[in-house]
């Protein structure tokens, strides 16, 4: 069984950073279940040009508001606590947080770690 409280993740290597984000990484690879699950926050304001093209994502919005806009149609979803959105086809996107945005994310293959975003906007392929 694993147990983890977030108090314990914050400035360890699990607790990774950008300019507008941070992403506590509850579950990586190294734990062996298959995914990754996190707390992501996105400051107020912030606009992320975002392309998973190696693993889908799914995230469910706990707390403020934004939108996500699918950049290959031109779709813009309202986001706020409750909603869930999914880049199961690997969708180039753009998440935009009006307000300061916390969200559980849940991406497979399972990250290693230190994963940030690439110039794409991705993260690197998971290694086997």
């Amino acid at each position: 069984m694993i147990v983890r409280k977030l108090d314990d993740l914050i400035d360890t290597p699990r607790d990774v950073r950008g300019p507008v984000w941070a992403s506590r990484r509850f579950l990586l690879a190294e734990d062996g279940v298959g995914f990754t699950l996190t707390e992501t926050t996105t400051e107020a304001g912030a606009e992320q040009i975002l392309w998973y093209k190696h693993h889908v994502e799914a995230n469910y919005v706990i707390e403020g508001e934004g939108e996500v806009e699918n950049l290959a149609t031109g779709e813009v979803f309202a986001l706020a606590p409750g909603s869930l959105y999914v880049l199961d086809r690997h969708e180039r996107h753009c998440l935009r947080s009006f307000t300061r945005m916390r969200l559980v994310c849940v991406f497979t293959p399972a990250l290693t770690g230190g994963e940030t975003h690439d110039a794409d906007g991705a993260y690197a392929p998971h290694a086997e």
